[in-house]
């Protein structure tokens, strides 16, 4: 059975790229029907990103909806818009400032067309500031919240890494969405809910911001895996383990007795916590040559019967052949998807037990176009 606590919510999501998009799937996979407007002709531009308007990337962050393709710079298809948002319970936008309004689809119209409708914009940098109209994309607010600084090594600096700051906007954004969906039982009104990705990571960076703020600390790149005690090592095949040793004494008994060295507790590097943090890289200097003399499942094996926290470092193909992911079901299908069986990694959320096993594939250009066009006119 697959939870569905969204199955009255309609979505109206004009969203492109990936944090509206992001805030619409998460809605869409708790059950919500989500309906994307996008240009007709071209789409969502993620469509295009590889070619064809059908891209890896466009799908990770639109399965679970409808396409319907408007210009509501065209009044009559403007008048279906119109007639979705009357029937809709959320909006979503994710445009530049000033942008809503050329399309005709600010907030003050819509809300006006629906009270009840809550109104979700997204912004990099939000409404008002110097930065206002600056085009932000997911490195430019990374790195302006703080939040990249964390990421990059210093000794060799390039961007790593996924798109976090779209990511957490979109869900900070859905966050936001179903908080005002909760007053609305209340008060019988919408919201205008608004989220930059500014204030998204600046939120999402917060641990660096409590250090400041509490004992003048900047946080770097090590800081984070020093006082956790966290490191990677690479095995004789050439695998990577990632260790998480905390501060318990039995993580670190239990390492020296797997790696048969017991009396490496006695080392100056490894006598306290604080000495460990202290001699982070004489911790790993030390280490490493040990765990480059067998490969990464003789490690994984030992360890984890030992207790000592740890994991392979993972390709995704890894993560899905795991007999963890496959007694949580963590990979559902659907296979008449419009172009060809679709897979996917479901959502983590569960319901009294129920997950969300069901998936729709992304839709095609305007492939609900028809019957939403019907349904728009009542």
């Amino acid at each position: 059975m697959t939870a569905r606590p969204l199955a009255n919510i309609t979505v109206i999501e004009m969203g492109t790229f990936i944090t509206g998009p992001a805030a619409g799937m998460m809605l869409a996979d708790l059950g919500a029907e989500v309906i994307k407007v996008e240009q007709p002709g071209a789409g969502d531009p993620f469509r295009s990103f590889k070619g064809g308007l059908y891209s890896p990337h466009f799908q990770t962050y639109n399965r679970n909806k409808q396409s319907i393709a408007l210009d509501p710079k065209n009044p009559d298809d403007l008048e279906v818009l119109d007639g979705l948002v009357k029937q809709a319970d959320v909006f979503i936008e994710n445009f530049r400032p000033g942008v809503t309004e050329r399309l005709n689809v600010h907030a003050e119209r819509l809300r006006e067309l629906n009270p009840r409708l809550i109104y979700a914009s997204i912004s990099g940098f939000g409404s008002e500031g110097p930065d206002r109209d600056r085009p932000a994309f997911d490195t430019v607010a990374q790195a302006a919240s703080g939040f990249l600084r964390l990421l990059v090594n210093p000794g060799h600096p390039r961007v790593v890494g996924p798109a976090i700051a779209d990511a957490m906007t979109g869900f900070y954004t859905a966050l936001g969405i179903l908080a005002a969906l909760n007053e609305r039982h209340e008060t019988g009104k919408g919201r205008l809910v608004e989220c930059s990705m500014f204030e998204a990571m600046c939120h999402f960076n917060l641990d660096d911001f409590t250090h400041l703020l509490s004992v003048d600390e900047v946080m770097g790149p090590w800081s984070r895996p020093h006082v956790s005690q966290s490191y990677v090592f690479e095995c004789a095949d050439g695998k990577w383990l990632a260790l998480h040793m905390s501060s318990p004494p039995k993580f670190w008994e239990n390492l020296a007795a797997t790696v048969g060295r017991p009396d490496m507790l006695e080392m100056e590097q490894f006598a306290t916590r604080e000495a460990r943090i202290a001699h982070y890289d004489d911790v790993i200097a030390f280490l490493a040559p040990i765990f480059a003399t067998k490969d990464r499942d003789y490690w994984t094996d030992e360890l984890t019967r030992r207790e000592v926290p740890n994991s392979p470092v993972r390709t995704s193909e890894e993560v899905l052949a795991s007999a963890q992911a496959k007694a949580l079901g963590i990979q559902v299908d659907d296979p008449d998807g419009p172009m060809g069986p679709f897979s996917t990694v479901r959502n983590p959320l569960s319901f009294d037990g129920e997950r969300m096993t069901e998936v729709a594939a992304p839709p095609v250009l305007d492939q609900q176009g028809e019957q939403l066009r019907k349904r728009a006119k009542g």
